[in-house]
């Protein structure tokens, strides 16, 4: 889980992720090699989750009551430019690998490492892919290894690699303000996984609009069909509303609903899920007050169309406040030191607190997250862009949530610490 994922946010990362990242047009190739990219980043990252109230690590026979590691990535990059004429045709690879420095038996789980039938993690990792690109105008199609981030069909990058998908995406900006995506997808390989369709994704088709009427105001819509699990769709309206020099207001409603069908895999599914974030920006400050609420008989379905495929404001670093029935209200504060003559950091605290949370035992389930945040980025030298994230987490419930719930990754509370270290290199 991540932290707030804003719709903007997700759209400016897929940009980036994508041939769309170059020239915008295929009139304006310079050719497969002269709009070529390569590059590299290296990840170091720490985790250890502390589970509370005498629960034990489930990965691990309960053995001992935490979880611990330690890993280093690299990952490589190549995106081609696209060949001149009509059709532009390109191609992008990725090599991916990553070392155990510290985990065992007693501390596996932290999904950073694939785990052996004897409770001990994998040492090594390492995985390989591409895909082949077409440009026709403003309309790109590409087929194979991606990495989509997608409000309906997202890969989540919160370990050391990210969720890969196999398929195609046609992606289409002929429309000024306005664009369109479209996906089938027949593979989607874990952070941990080793083999393409680690996720058992059978088939999944989406399809996507978002546009932008101004600066201020964006609309998006999106729907998606993951075979014999759920069909889901999705909106979003987010609206800036500046006041006056230094000052603004941001509304963002993001909503979803999902519905289970064929065989089920993902279970009985039927839920509403809603969420209304405003923000006031001051200056360096931001302040964030958030309510989100789930109806219908069963809590919101993801993670078989990607592991980040939820855009509502309280999904955070260790609940998404997702529960059937549950309702949840969050209060945020960030502070970028930039205004204070510190460039590259950046402050970040917010707290969730979630009940009513639908039991068959008759009590009502309650939860409640705390989160702390720390990132720097070196703005210059040798190690420009080298960034540095401490993310801390406190999550409590009650044992009529932990009933509801069934989920072993969190337990009825835990202390959760992640050390981010990422070190990107542009070659090319």
């Amino acid at each position: 889980m991540q932290m707030m994922k804003w719709n903007l946010v997700a759209l400016s990362v897929a940009a980036s992720l994508s041939p769309l990242a170059m020239a915008a047009s295929q009139d304006d190739s310079k050719g497969f090699v002269d709009d070529s990219t390569l590059s590299i980043l290296t990840r170091l990252q720490y985790m250890n989750r502390d589970f509370k109230h005498g629960y034990s690590n489930p990965t691990n026979g309960g053995r001992s009551g935490y979880r611990q590691d330690t890993g280093l990535a690299e990952r490589i990059n190549y995106s081609s430019g696209f060949t001149q004429g009509t059709v532009g045709v390109g191609v992008d690879a990725y090599a991916t690998g990553t070392v155990n420095l510290d985990g065992g038996k007693g501390r596996a789980g932290s999904d950073m490492f694939q785990v052996n039938n004897d409770g001990s993690e994998a040492k090594t990792q390492s995985a390989a892919g591409g895909a082949v690109k077409f440009r026709v105008s403003d309309t790109v199609a590409k087929y194979g290894n991606q990495v989509v981030v997608n409000p309906v069909f997202s890969m989540s990058d919160s370990r050391l690699i990210p969720e890969i998908s196999t398929g195609t995406l046609v992606t289409s900006k002929e429309i000024k303000g306005l664009e369109l995506n479209a996906g089938h997808f027949t593979a989607l390989r874990t952070q941990t996984g080793q083999f393409n369709d680690s996720a058992g994704l059978d088939a999944a088709d989406f399809v996507s609009a978002t546009y932008k009427f101004s600066p201020d105001l964006v609309a998006g819509v999106a729907a998606s069909d993951v075979e014999d699990n759920f069909k889901k769709k999705y909106l979003n309206l987010n609206y800036n509303l500046p006041l006056v020099e230094g000052q603004a207001l941001n509304f963002d409603l993001n909503a979803y609903h999902t519905k289970s069908q064929g065989q089920e895999l993902s279970g009985k599914v039927d839920n509403n899920l809603w969420s209304l974030a405003t923000a006031y920006s001051l200056g360096a400050h931001r302040f964030t007050v958030a309510y989100q609420r789930s109806s219908g008989d069963t809590p919101y379905a993801y993670g078989v169309d990607g592991g980040d495929a939820v855009y509502v404001a309280n999904s955070i670093q260790m609940s998404d406040f997702d529960g059937a029935q549950e309702r949840s209200w969050q209060g945020r504060y960030d502070l970028n030191m930039a205004g204070y003559g510190v460039p590259g950091l950046s402050f970040m605290t917010r707290y969730v607190y979630g009940d009513n949370i639908r039991t068959t035992e008759g009590p009502e389930g309650r939860e409640r997250e705390l989160n702390v945040e720390v990132r720097y980025v070196v703005q210059d030298g040798a190690a420009k862009d080298l960034s540095m994230r401490l993310r801390v987490a406190y999550f409590r419930a009650n044992d009529a949530y932990i009933q509801a719930a069934n989920n072993n990754d969190i337990g009825p509370g835990n202390d959760d610490i992640r050390l981010i270290f990422n070190y990107p290199l542009n070659i090319l």
